[in-house]
């Protein structure tokens, strides 16, 4: 039987063309599965089949584990005191073998075997020819449609096959069997069966790597898109530098007669791209990304990382776009929250901020509307400023001579230190039954307090719009975090 063991590996490795080592290994996992079989718990079996002579050897084996683990698989696992008894030199990961009978060949049937071992191969196969694929480098992988798997696209190239799910098509695309597919390579997933290269049209990296291979002065290292974002199919922007001052990066990328950029639209369904000059400038790279709305003025807000965009009333819709379109794009392209709004909104907001600013400073530090408004005319928003900038920075205002500026500060810093203690209280006046609620982050806690809400009762009463008012969360967050707040009223009811 040895023999016949040995003939059947080697017609096999000729048939596939794989390695007489593959094979081998494809029967001792045939051979330890029936020897598992034998047992009535799930015990670990290795074979060791001699590759010359065809006798095999069949052993148990127990994984050793540390002692403050405990065992999770008694059937596989050995502590590692134990362990220690029979072996005294085994470390932690090691294994313990003990040789048991082997199972003969005819017993596990010559079908079951070779069925087993053929399974082994085909996946053996798969894994090189992906390997073999992955080792050429491509991020594009290029086929055709072959089939369609639960709503998914199964595109095969060669004898590769990659999935492009439905949430990563371009939505206006009618892809049928044979049509000729690109699409980005995001992920190899070896639990797919069949079709583990996970492909994507939808995604911004498409559009880089489009443009990588449409624009040679990237791969040169001249250019350099540095964000995308995209409605895929519908419109995109991305954001290029120039290493070379020689060279224009968005004239570059559009192309003689913008053959470069159309190109890349052809590819995506007619997806229309703005280019946008990057910029180290915040302000600056949004004004860009808002193109081809013109910006009036703009206002950064670095602690919220936000910004507020001013635009003439001509411009209002275009800055915006359809649906909000422009605005999100600009916003997922430069990372910052974008807020568009007319001249009368922002002076209006300017106003509201300026008189709470105004309030605060009169009632905290206890001076006149004068000296509060010389202090926001300076730039001062906060009493966190007044107490703490630089003494240098307040010296330098005229209207403030030294014994002031110091008065100033210790009126700020007081009123701090008093504010901080009422705010411990107040968090401390929230209820236990408020703080165990599920889901609750405890940083919420003090916004909680601040705005009157110390019981799960004050929480559950609240509505969803002022709840994210309050805490900043999303709408769904809210409404679940209130959701929750609300079960026990209805405990014990069907």
């Amino acid at each position: 039987m040895n023999r016949e063991m040995l003939m059947l590996v080697d017609a096999i490795s000729r048939e596939k063309n794989v390695e007489r080592d593959v094979v081998f290994g494809a029967v001792e996992s045939a051979l330890a599965q029936a020897t598992k079989k034998l047992y009535q718990g799930d015990v670990d079996i290795r074979v060791a089949v001699d590759r010359d002579s065809g006798d095999y050897e069949t052993f148990r084996r127990w994984h050793v584990v540390p002692d403050e683990a405990g065992l999770q698989l008694p059937d596989q696992e050995i502590l590692l005191f134990e362990a220690k008894e029979e072996m005294p030199d085994i470390e932690v990961d090691e294994y313990i073998e003990e040789s048991v009978d082997s199972v003969p060949i005819g017993r596990i049937g010559a079908m079951a075997a070779k069925q087993v071992i053929l399974q082994k191969i085909r996946d053996a196969e798969r894994e090189m020819l992906l390997n073999d694929f992955m080792s050429r480098g491509e991020k594009i992988f290029t086929g055709t449609v072959k089939r369609l798997d639960k709503g998914d696209i199964i595109v095969e190239a060669g004898r590769v096959e990659g999935r492009l799910r439905r949430s990563e098509m371009i939505s206006k695309e009618n892809l049928r069997n044979g049509d000729r597919v690109r699409a980005m390579i995001m992920e190899v997933d070896l639990t797919l069966r069949g079709a583990p290269i996970i492909l994507s049209r939808a995604a911004p990296e498409f559009m880089i790597e489009l443009f990588r291979q449409e624009v040679p002065e990237i791969e040169q290292g001249l250019l350099e898109i540095k964000s995308c974002a995209r409605d895929p199919g519908s419109r995109a922007k991305i954001a290029v530098l120039s290493h070379d001052k020689r060279v224009d990066p968005i004239g570059t990328c559009v192309g003689v007669r913008g053959t470069r950029v159309n190109a890349v639209t052809n590819e995506l369904a007619g997806e229309r791209v703005d280019i946008v000059l990057w910029s180290e400038d915040p302000a600056q790279f949004v004004i860009g990304a808002l193109a081809p709305a013109n910006v009036s003025s703009i206002v950064v807000d670095e602690e919220k990382h936000a910004m507020d965009v001013v635009v003439d009333e001509e411009n209002l819709a275009i800055a915006i776009g359809r649906g909000g379109q422009n605005v999100r794009l600009a916003s997922e392209l430069t990372g910052w929250k974008i807020n568009i709004m007319d001249a009368n909104e922002s002076a209006q907001k300017q106003a509201s901020e300026t008189d709470a600013s105004r309030k605060l400073f009169m009632e905290k530090l206890d001076v006149d509307e004068e000296i509060a408004d010389i202090l926001i005319s300076e730039g001062f928003t906060s009493l966190e400023e007044v107490a703490y900038v630089p003494i240098s920075e307040l010296l330098e205002i005229e209207s403030f001579d030294e014994d002031t500026i110091n008065e100033l500060r210790s009126r700020a810093k007081d009123a701090l230190l008093t504010m901080e203690i009422a705010r411990e209280e107040n968090v401390e006046s929230v209820s236990q039954d408020l703080r165990d609620l599920a889901g609750l982050d405890p940083a919420l806690i003090p916004k909680l307090a601040e705005a009157g809400v110390h019981t799960r009762d004050d929480l559950a009463d609240l509505a969803v719009d002022e709840l994210t008012e309050i805490t900043g969360q999303s709408a769904d967050e809210a409404k679940n975090l209130i959701l929750k707040a609300r079960e026990h009223w209805f405990a014990g009811q069907e």
